[in-house]
């Protein structure tokens, strides 16, 4: 009965998990700072863990980068003037959401890219392989061999046997 109760309390306690990434002695006293310092924590990107809001980040990095932005909105920037001064210093890779922009197409079209030209291959490696029913077919451009007398009567036996 314990352990199930534990599990239950590590699964309900699961969404929050995230919030656990700030720590105590980063969180700024003025809750409105504080406010506007989670604000832009979740638009920033942590450049270690790659898909996770500084945030939600508990990387060091993370962590430094969470400093920052709370030392950058004490000095008195706005949540823009902030995250102009970390793309500024991390490039447009910091961001979650990358403005669509020529430096940053790569970043919006590569997957796709990617991705439609391993379906390409696929499709064609498999076109190449099997033809209807799993029937191998020839390759385009490759010269078919007629069958000799030998192989035709030895098929034409196979066929007779199979069909009885």
């Amino acid at each position: 009965m314990r352990p199930t109760l534990i599990a239950a309390a590590l699964l309900a306690a699961l969404p929050f998990a995230q919030a656990w990434a700030v720590e105590p002695h980063e969180i700024l006293k003025d809750p409105t700072l504080e406010a506007r310092a989670r604000e832009v924590g979740k638009q920033l990107r942590c450049v270690v863990c790659q898909n996770q809001a500084i945030d939600d980040s508990n990387a060091e990095l993370a962590g430094d980068m969470r400093v920052l932005v709370r030392e950058r909105i004490q000095a008195g920037d706005s949540n823009q003037q902030v995250i102009d001064y970390m793309v500024d210093r991390y490039g447009d890779y910091v961001l979650l959401d990358p403005p669509f922009k020529a430096r940053t197409l790569v970043l919006w079209i590569g997957p796709g890219v990617i991705a439609l030209l391993g379906l390409g291959w696929l499709a064609s490696y498999f076109r190449r392989r099997e033809g209807v029913g799993g029937q191998t077919v020839v390759a385009a451009g490759e010269q078919v061999q007629p069958l000799s007398d030998e192989e035709r009567r030895r098929l034409d036996q196979l066929m007779k046997d199979e069909n009885a």
